[in-house]
């Protein structure tokens, strides 16, 4: 026995010295700021089901967008809720469309913050589901296509990383070819490389109006109970051109994200979904949990598993704690 030669307590004495012998380090630099940007002007409207976030029109995310900036955040990743919604999404290549407007007047304001595009249909299809349907889902092929000419559209408006969430096969292949095509082969591709049908995406979908209109998106989003496919689809993401690839759900996907950073060992991101965050602040309005110790310690786990950035909702608010 080691006792009483080894004694790891004295090593958690003080905050000074648990600081001074720490392992995981939680920086302002790994966090990405989702926002929401709709159609008007002069809208800051709050989203129930996700306290503390907004709908935000142009203007007002800009206002936003600077204090998260001030704070310290590098990056924000946009998700658009557009005004007009069809079959094939097309308000998604629309390069007046919000998302775009909301790029060219990030990039305007603030250059060096990192501008992020969602790039997926489901936002901007009355059907709700993430491409072009045929025979009662998804087609696959013919939505490579839109899913190329979305990002495109948001590279020419000045998108710094466009990322593909909605896990058609081939995508990361075509929007590369489509960049390079047009010029923009010093865009960058954060691919979500492994997104699972998750049921904390909920809150989302609300805010984002989102949600399928029949049916679910199983057949093309993947199995919670897989980790082996996980591999497989961040190994296709890499060979077709991603730079960066991404783990989605995160608290209930930590050994997943662990596989993927140790198989890999790519620039890898980790989503703290909106169902984790709803969870979190309901909880702590009950008076059930130390929110902001909670919320740390999750920002810290989603490191300590390997994740180089890490998009949540408390990006901006706990940024400047960093």
């Amino acid at each position: 026995m080691s006792f009483p030669i080894d004694r790891p307590r004295r090593l958690r004495r003080t905050e000074r010295f648990r600081a001074l012998v720490r392992e995981t380090r939680l920086s302002a630099d790994d966090l990405v700021q989702p926002y929401f940007v709709v159609p008007g002007e002069g809208v800051k409207k709050a989203i129930p089901s996700m306290p503390g976030q907004y709908h935000l029109s142009v203007d007002r995310l800009e206002d936003e967008a600077g204090k998260a900036f001030d704070a310290g955040v590098p990056a924000v990743i946009l998700f658009g809720l557009p005004s007009y919604k069809d079959e094939i999404g097309s308000a998604a290549w629309d390069d007046e469309a919000e998302v775009q407007r909301a790029i060219r007047a990030l990039k305007k304001q603030l250059p060096d913050l990192l501008v992020i595009s969602d790039v997926c249909l489901c936002e901007y299809t009355s059907h709700g589901h993430c491409g072009r349907i045929a025979g009662g889902d998804v087609d696959n092929d013919t939505t490579l296509e839109l899913l190329a000419r979305t990002a495109v559209s948001h590279a020419r408006a000045g998108a710094d990383i466009v990322a593909p969430s909605d896990m058609m096969d081939g995508r990361v292949r075509a929007i590369r070819e489509a960049l390079d095509r047009n010029g923009f082969s010093h865009i960058a591709i954060l691919a979500y490389a492994v997104k699972y049908a998750s049921a904390y995406y909920g809150p989302f979908r609300d805010a984002a109006e989102s949600a399928p209109r029949f049916g679910d998106r199983r057949s093309y989003q993947m199995d919670p109970a897989n980790v082996l496919e996980a591999l497989r689809e961040a190994e296709l993401d890499i060979a077709e051109g991603a730079d960066m690839i991404m783990v989605k759900p995160g608290v209930a996907y930590l050994d997943v994200l662990a596989r993927v950073k140790q198989t890999f060992n790519r620039v890898t991101a980790a989503y703290q979904v909106s169902g984790e965050y709803s969870m979190i602040q309901a909880a702590a309005a009950n008076g059930w949990i130390d929110r902001d110790r909670v919320v740390l310690e999750t920002l810290t786990g989603f490191k300590r598993a390997g994740a180089d950035l890490i998009l949540t909702y408390f990006a901006a608010e706990f940024a400047g704690r960093l």
